[in-house]
């Protein structure tokens, strides 16, 4: 048995397919194939089932694949305590953030992270956060920014920062003229929501439930710029995150954005790694730099009350 007949399965698990595995993995469907024999004949078990169409694990198989996604993991940390052992600031990371939270940060942050390590190449990653955990656990990523609180015991988090949520109204509306709010008064209210799956969903359901408001019905959205649109529509109202309505993002005609009194509802962000990485000297110092954001980014406009301890929603 050896790495390469290791990634060969794993290649296979991913894609379910011989050609498309082969094609992963630089070698001819042949090669591939007859590699993935001879491993189940060291084994003496069945990994595959093969039909002419469609290519399934066995049990054994599932089993012995998400193994070797651990040992082909550990080997890659192996070789990255070496490499940075040598230049801790150089290579590359790879960062998992979710889609409310990626285009809205990474604009205020990635100078700065070039900035700070000018060897370092960051590869970007946006997905929902449940396929971000899925990744950081395979060893597909080094990194990730999710929002907490998080649950899995094998990872290492670090605080960044808080962000406050804002309540955007259509023009109109009767809380429109108001400058702020107390939660209370969105007592009755049906929000705008996103469909199942994004985190933001679950941290809007929550205050939705502190306020006494619910959801609007028959109405899910796929992405945060679909519920903006449809506020300006006049279609509801929802809650976006602070760094969703700040500058390189244009301002959005027929919104009103208003922001809560004390306590203001807001989400708690993190980075976090695997607890086993290689990285986790050289990804305290990125956080550092992750919380470092410009004055005023997490700042309503205008004057705000002073604040106490923020109501924190749950990832």
């Amino acid at each position: 048995m050896n790495l390469r007949d290791l990634r060969y399965l794993v290649a296979l698990a991913e894609q379910r397919h011989f050609g498309r595995a082969a094609e992963a993995c630089h070698v001819s469907q042949p090669t591939l194939s007859t590699q993935i024999k001879k491993l189940e004949d060291e084994l003496g078990v069945a990994l595959v089932e093969r039909a002419p169409r469609q290519v399934m694990l066995t049990p054994a198989g599932h089993d012995i694949a998400a193994r070797a996604r651990r040992v082909l993991a550990e080997v890659d940390q192996m070789r990255e305590t070496a490499r940075r052992t040598a230049d801790p600031e150089a290579g590359s990371i790879r960062l998992g953030l979710f889609p409310t939270l990626g285009p809205y940060l990474l604009p205020h942050v990635v100078p700065r992270i070039r900035a700070r390590f000018p060897r370092l190449e960051l590869l970007l990653v946006e997905e929902k956060t449940e396929t971000v955990l899925h990744m950081l656990r395979d060893g597909k990523l080094d990194a990730a920014v999710l929002a907490l609180p998080l649950h899995e015991d094998w990872l290492e988090t670090e605080f960044l920062f808080e962000e406050p949520f804002l309540l955007a109204v259509p023009e109109g509306h009767p809380l429109a003229e108001k400058h702020e709010l107390r939660l209370a008064e969105l007592d009755h209210e049906r929000l705008l929501l996103l469909e199942e799956g994004h985190c933001l969903r679950d941290q809007a359901l929550e205050v939705c439930t502190l306020a006494g408001a619910g959801e609007k019905e028959g109405f899910r959205a796929t992405s945060l710029e679909t519920l903006r649109q449809m506020v300006a529509a006049g279609v509801g109202v929802t809650l976006l995150p602070m760094l969703a309505v700040k500058p390189p993002v244009s301002p959005s005609e027929n919104i009103r954005l208003l922001s809560f009194r004390d306590p203001p509802p807001t989400r708690r962000l993190a980075l976090v790694w695997r607890k086993s990485s290689a990285t986790a000297t050289f990804l305290h110092k990125l956080a550092a730099v992750l919380r470092d954001l410009p004055p005023g980014l997490l700042t309503a406009p205008g004057p705000l009350p002073q604040r106490n301890a923020p109501r924190r929603a749950k990832a």
